[in-house]
């Protein structure tokens, strides 16, 4: 029991926070009104979320090493990516009936993952083994279903005309939803039936555990489960202090989403940066591609079914400058996984490329 509480200490933090930000809901939202309880509030929060988030990607960890890949890497992207949507859906349902918030978090997702993560991946990797390979049809499988669907839903939306602004019509929504979840659940069955080996690395075999080591993997399935659930409960509270301090600053709104994005990422850069590090390259290839692919594949049908259900506009298009950029940025990840081989170049490139992007969120 007590090795279990040294190790799981987290957790009682966590729902600890919850209790009392829960209890004392009224208090708090009173205090929010005064710029220092707000800061303070926000970064007790974020803290808190971001200690559970590690817990589940060391959970994660554990029972990718249990199943295998892919489905390893998977387990910690569908957990990444159900925090994502609670998050964006808890700040979305305090906020305004119009909202940028998804479309900010997933240019934010795509630029962070693409070109923050996978630029700082590939530039440490390439600087401590000068080169590194992977599996280059997994990565063009997941290209292959990330660029039309960014394409759709972060740019086609700007030159719709059956819907008002930067948005979509109902039946466009409709058909985003049903395309998105159709092409997410193909690149599934692509992934973990007829073609596992496209994710594994070159030299990488698929391995048979034991059944003792598969029994393990329900207990550390409920830990991470455990530790999601306070990340859901704390995410309305922290949408409190995050626009409170956006209208405070008057900070740009696509600071929100960039916060939310570090928030989600931040575990999965860790482990990302783990495996490259280790000439792991394939799994920090399968983790940075998979968020980016489940991100859009399932948040944004996520987000648009709330606004369906709650009448809610949900903006989509972006700016003419993000445009820019996501193309750039697709056209250069199409070029970077394009030889199943990458270097320090490559990822300098991209964290270039991501500096800009920080640039561009501050000053237009």
């Amino acid at each position: 029991m007590h090795s279990l509480v040294r190790r799981e200490w987290p957790l009682f933090l966590s729902y600890g926070t919850a209790a009392v930000f829960y209890l004392f809901h009224q208090q708090m939202l009173n205090k929010l009104e005064t710029p220092l309880w707000a800061t303070i509030a926000f970064a007790w929060l974020f803290a808190v979320i971001l200690l559970s988030a590690f817990a589940v990607v060391r959970h994660s960890e554990i029972l990718a090493s249990l199943v295998g890949e892919p489905f390893g890497t998977l387990i910690l992207t569908f957990a990444i990516t159900a925090i994502e949507v609670m998050m964006i859906a808890a700040v979305m349902l305090t906020g305004p009936p119009v909202s940028f918030l998804a479309r900010d978090t997933m240019f934010a997702v795509i630029m962070i993952v693409f070109n923050g993560m996978a630029g700082l991946a590939l530039l440490l990797g390439g600087l401590r083994y000068h080169e590194q390979t992977y599996n280059l049809q997994g990565a063009n499988s997941f290209l292959a279903v990330i660029v039309p669907l960014a394409v759709i839903c972060l740019v086609l939306p700007n030159f719709t005309v059956s819907g008002e602004g930067p948005t979509l019509s109902a039946l466009h929504e409709v058909f985003v939803i049903v395309m998105a979840l159709c092409l997410y659940g193909v690149f599934l069955a692509i992934q973990t039936l007829s073609h596992r080996k496209y994710f594994l690395g070159p030299d990488e075999r698929e391995e048979v555990h034991p059944a003792g080591e598969i029994r393990a993997a329900p207990w550390h399935g409920a830990l991470l489960v455990a530790h999601i659930v306070p990340i859901v409960l704390l995410s309305k509270q922290i949408a409190l202090p995050i626009e409170f301090g956006v209208n405070l600053f008057d900070a740009p709104e696509a600071v929100v989403g960039f916060l939310v994005a570090v928030l989600v990422l931040s575990p999965e850069a860790l482990a990302a940066q783990r495996a490259a590090l280790a000439n792991q390259l394939q799994r920090s290839i399968n983790l940075l591609l998979g968020s980016v692919l489940a991100s859009i594949s399932l948040t944004i049908p996520a987000v648009l079914i709330i606004g369906l259900l709650t009448e809610r506009t949900v903006i989509l298009g972006l700016a003419p400058v993000d445009m820019i950029m996501l193309l750039l940025t697709l056209v250069l990840s199409t070029l970077t996984f394009a030889s199943g081989r990458t270097n320090a170049l490559l990822g300098a490139v991209h964290l270039l490329l991501f500096l800009a992007y920080l640039m561009l969120i501050f000053e237009r």
